[in-house]
């Protein structure tokens, strides 16, 4: 079923849920949604997701916690590998002591594949929300050469009081965006308006120091991209507010901030083609749901929504060649038969149409 070129929401029903299909104006092409399914369900919580390509394979990380989605020292990042995007396979998960490790982001850096994650200190056991501390964050990363092989977790310099969130790499450079308090205040506790996010540089993608700030009040998820020229674009969430598009150029110390027309959680920023796709949570009248976007001028115009509903979101994209592509997201929109609401990992198929 393809999308309309007119703006008229249609339904059709999948084995695994129902996808919602946006149509879009005549400018931009048409997207073929197929082969939903549901990759990854061990019962605990599983949420977060990355995509990447690496040596000819397919990478898929996300976090997996069998006390739910807050802060829990049993949280792990689970990495699973495929040739054929059909079959996957565990080829490593991970966990730091005392810590809840999540949002695992994939970054293809000097012919290694590296896999970050922002961790809370939780302790021994799990800690209440008026105890969470940005000061106490701290990055992790594991690393491998040939996707057999991999590091033990290892604690990244330069992170401390730093949420870590997504990577990217240009001229030889690593970069995270990562919150963290104004002058790492140490009176309050949580996320409040004085978090800034910062643009972290690093020369070997361990040691870490701030280059900028895509952020300087409520920062929060920044997805983000470079150009060929260096000049960055990101997608900023801003809480439950509407997201901004953020940009800047070397030296990255002056920054132009424009609101969207929507809140954006677990925001994704990347290309397909020759166009940009902006991915994420968005709340429609029927509550939450992983969505996607093509973003021209400023400007979001929705393509698909995928099966989703309540905890849901974090995408992550690849692009196949050939007007094909790969999405990935979590969701907690099916139930066990014993009616117990799961929280699972989803893939599906995007194929431009020429139709």
């Amino acid at each position: 079923m393809y999308l309309g070129a007119v703006m008229l929401r249609m339904l059709f029903c999948v084995a695994v849920g129902c996808v919602a299909l946006v149509g879009v104006s005549e400018e931009f092409p048409k997207v073929k949604v197929s082969h939903i399914r549901k990759v990854f369900d061990n019962g605990e919580h599983n949420a977060f997701t990355d995509l990447v390509e690496f040596r000819g394979q397919y990478y898929l990380a996300f976090r997996s916690c069998p006390d739910g989605h807050m802060v829990h020292p049993t949280a792990s990042i689970i990495v699973l590998r495929s040739e054929d995007r059909l079959n996957w396979e565990k080829v490593y998960q991970f966990s730091v002591p005392l810590r809840d490790t999540r949002d695992p982001h994939f970054l293809v850096f000097q012919n290694k594949l590296f896999v970050y994650t922002g961790t809370w200190y939780s302790g021994q056991s799990t800690i209440p929300v008026k105890d969470y501390d940005l000061n106490l964050h701290l990055g992790y990363a594991v690393h491998t050469a040939d996707g057999d092989q991999w590091s033990d977790p290892q604690m990244l310099e330069g992170t401390f009081g730093h949420y870590i969130w997504k990577a990217n790499e240009f001229g030889g450079k690593a970069y995270l965006c990562g919150r963290r308090k104004h002058l790492f205040d140490v009176r309050p506790r949580g996320e409040g308006p004085d978090v800034e996010s910062a643009m972290l540089e690093s020369d070997d993608g361990l040691i870490w120091r701030t280059k900028g700030l895509f952020q300087e009040t409520r920062g929060d998820e920044t997805a983000f991209q470079f150009l060929s020229n260096g000049s960055v674009i990101g997608i900023a969430r801003r809480g439950r507010d509407a997201a901004e598009i953020v940009r800047s150029e070397p030296p990255y110390d002056s920054w132009e901030r424009k609101s969207l027309d929507r809140y954006i959680g677990g925001p994704l920023l990347t290309r397909w083609g020759n166009k940009w796709v902006v991915g994420g949570r968005r709340i429609t009248p029927d509550g939450a749901r992983t969505s996607l976007c093509w973003l021209q001028d400023n400007q979001l115009h929705e393509f698909a929504e995928l099966p989703s509903a309540g905890d849901n979101s974090y995408p992550g994209l690849i692009d196949l060649g050939d007007g094909k592509a790969l999405v990935s997201w979590y969701s907690s929109h099916e139930r066990h038969g014993n009616d117990q609401v799961i929280t699972a990992i989803y893939l599906a198929d995007l194929e431009l149409s020429a139709e």
